[in-house]
């Protein structure tokens, strides 16, 4: 049974911004799983200034619990900005291999018809198998699955999502929280 408090939880995006060290991923995803947050989904990699490194994390929760954690990604020593990023204002996508079955000739075209309607692409092709690659929001990726299933999907690979905000706007935007919670690294 659903508790009533679960209704207002709802998938929210954080981009990070971290100094590249050894052990910064594993610091922050500690955060969450002290906190009791489940990462839905987590991905990083490098940004555009080297030794630093951006990480996109997606979470279930509330607004208040969302505006929680980032005050405590804040505060973390090797994380340099903070950014909530809702779906209006900004770019969400992934990227997935989907190994799928195909017996005969017959097959192989409906996979390959799929694809294309999904502006998927087929990477590798086997006498077996098709390995298709789809890019873009989640819910393309869950729709291209749900077609594929019929034919036997044997291995699904999902880089879970990475997201920038739309326009002008930027992580490197200041804002007065970020200053708040920097002057204390400073210092040390």
């Amino acid at each position: 049974m659903k508790r009533e408090f679960d209704s207002a939880k709802k998938l929210y995006t954080l981009s990070l911004l971290v100094k590249d060290i050894p052990g910064v991923v594993s610091q922050v995803s500690r955060l969450f799983s002290r906190k009791g947050y489940n990462i839905e989904s987590i991905a990083s990699g490098a940004s555009k200034e080297p030794g630093v490194t951006r990480i996109t994390i997606v979470i279930r929760g509330d607004e208040l619990m969302i505006d929680q954690i980032a005050a405590q990604c804040r505060k973390l020593l090797p994380v340099i900005a903070v950014k909530v990023l809702d779906n209006e204002s900004s770019i969400q996508r992934e990227f997935a291999l989907i190994k799928v079955k195909a017996k005969d000739l017959n097959t192989r075209s409906e996979i390959i018809q799929i694809a294309d309607i999904f502006r998927a692409n087929v990477i590798d092709v086997s006498r077996q198998t098709l390995t298709v690659a789809v890019f873009g929001g989640s819910d393309k990726t869950t729709a291209i699955l749900d077609l594929l299933k019929e034919f036997g999907i044997l291995e699904v690979v999902r880089t879970g999502t990475i997201a920038i905000e739309r326009g002008r706007s930027t992580i490197y935007d200041e804002t007065k929280l970020k200053e708040e919670y920097n002057y204390g690294k400073n210092v040390l």
